[in-house]
């Protein structure tokens, strides 16, 4: 822009890149957002240039090449709750990496896992003026089942798939407000769900945990048609397994070897 418009423009011949942007910024309508890191003080600021206002959702898909919007915030994009997100989850997938074996899997280790251990949640926290971004370190699944969602302005968002993102809540709970949130984004969910690719999704994500039984359980729950849950029985219920990590006064579900919070 500075080679383009220094001459039509009136702009001294030796004025460099950074005297042109702060040109522009007193005298036009261009804006200059940083991003700043709440708990890593050496992690990098993000510096965005926007004509005018920009909505954080489009800032927040800004942060590097094939992030996403995710989890709560494809939980509110969806319209699945009608809580306003105080929090954008950003997904950032990590590089492909060798996958552990569920031939290995051990019931003792499930339990290890989920019954004393917290959900591990990014620390990878941002603000700026009209927002917070936690930046997801996601499994690499080729932006599987990441389409896009238009906004109020006209703009349009990366963000994962219904499907997906039911998936996505399912196996990181605490990303989307909890287990009841969960639930009722299933609920809400329910008329446009498709479950052959719910299914497909899951198979394709093949993760090592069981999480087709949580699946499930939150279907029937939910109210859907039993062909529609019997499915994700039908994948095996070989282990006992849990709605969430770190979960006190459990319930045993039999039909889906589940333990879930009591009153649930």
């Amino acid at each position: 822009m500075l080679k383009k418009y220094r001459q039509d423009w009136g702009l001294a011949v030796n004025m460099t890149v950074g005297e042109f942007i702060e040109f522009l910024l007193a005298e036009s309508k261009l804006l200059c957002i940083q991003v700043k890191p709440k708990n890593h003080p050496n992690a990098r600021v993000w510096t965005r240039y926007t004509w005018g206002d920009v909505s954080p959702f489009l800032l927040g898909v800004s942060y590097g090449k094939g992030a996403y919007l995710s989890h709560g915030t494809a939980v509110f994009l969806h319209a699945l709750t009608d809580q306003l997100p105080n929090l954008i989850y950003v997904n950032k997938e990590q590089s492909v990496k060798r996958g552990d074996s569920a031939s290995g899997l051990r019931q003792l280790a499930i339990d290890r896992a989920f019954r004393s251990s917290r959900q591990r949640y990014s620390q990878f926290e941002y603000a700026y003026e009209r927002g917070r971004f936690l930046i997801l370190s996601g499994k690499n699944t080729g932006s599987m089942e990441v389409g896009s969602i238009a906004l109020e302005d006209g703009s349009t968002v990366p963000v994962t798939k219904l499907e997906r993102t039911l998936i996505d809540i399912v196996v990181r709970p605490a990303y989307a407000g909890g287990v009841y949130m969960v639930l009722e984004a299933y609920r809400r969910a329910q008329p446009d769900v498709s479950t052959g690719t719910l299914l497909a999704t899951l198979k394709r994500l093949d993760y090592v945990y069981p999480y087709h039984q949580a699946i499930g359980f939150y279907m029937q729950r939910a109210g859907y048609k039993p062909e529609q849950y019997e499915r994700f029985r039908n994948l095996g219920l070989n282990y006992d397994f849990y709605l969430a990590n770190d979960l006190r006064d459990l319930t045993y579900d039999s039909a889906w070897r589940l333990y879930y919070p009591k009153g649930f």
